[in-house]
């Protein structure tokens, strides 16, 4: 959850030169923070990779497909984990709103040697039913009953939640209700390598960088005009 901000009522207003104090003020705030943002990024590109050893095959809308098919030609490939359970029919509006930036920065980013696609444990028919109701173009696949959710710790086995909760985000916290939940992780191939590494995952409010939209409210003085609970006036972009 964000910080709390002023309603609009109640927002100071003062005389241009007085504003422009306190903007140069938080100008010298968001340069020290673009800074050690670089240097985080740099931090997260030299993490050690560690091997996939398993041979992953997901379901798609034209057949059998293995991790590596995913990368469609490239060495670096974005897999986000979308809560798409088998047997429910609920779609969750986190997953679906970051979606919905998918496939306008996936024109920009396939440039850059990246391919996307998302991963859930739902059978692809019900996979391609949200896709098209959505109109969402990016590949997404079934994982099926294999272990892939459960080996990038977003799926949880009813004796997991059962036993004081399922470990996620890296520990931090415990899930006992839901069977499937959401994260980012990349992997990576060398050139002339078939090996396949994974190299990072992120999970919760790591996600929040890719939803654009979320950067665009922050600008503003209502922020991301939430009541309680994260991104809570988010729903389906055709149920607004």
């Amino acid at each position: 959850m964000t910080p709390e901000t002023p309603k609009l009522s109640d927002h100071p207003v003062v005389s241009q030169e007085h504003w422009l104090a306190a903007r140069i003020d938080l100008l010298k705030k968001e340069r020290e923070l673009t800074e050690e943002l670089d240097k985080l990024h740099a931090a997260r590109r030299a993490l050690p990779w560690r091997r996939v050893e398993k041979d992953y095959v997901f379901e798609g809308p034209d057949g059998p497909a293995r991790l590596s098919d995913l990368f469609n030609g490239r060495s670096q490939l974005a897999i986000y984990h979308f809560m798409l359970a088998p047997g429910s029919d609920h779609i969750c509006p986190g997953c679906a709103y970051l979606s919905d930036h998918v496939d306008a920065a996936r024109q920009h980013f396939e440039q850059a040697d990246l391919s996307f696609a998302a991963i859930s444990r739902a059978p692809i028919a019900q996979i391609e039913a949200v896709k098209a109701r959505m109109g969402w173009r990016f590949a997404w696949l079934s994982s099926g009953d294999s272990d892939f959710n459960y080996d990038f710790n977003v799926s949880f086995s009813p004796e997991q939640r059962a036993n004081g909760g399922a470990p996620y985000n890296y520990g931090k916290e415990r899930v006992e209700k839901a069977s499937d939940m959401f994260g980012l992780s990349i992997f990576v191939q060398r050139p002339g390598n078939d090996a396949i590494y994974h190299s990072y995952s992120t999970y919760r409010r790591g996600a929040e960088l890719l939803m654009g939209a979320a950067n665009w409210l922050d600008l503003t003085p209502k922020g991301r005009n939430e009541d309680g609970a994260a991104h809570s006036w988010v729903r389906l972009h055709d149920t607004y």
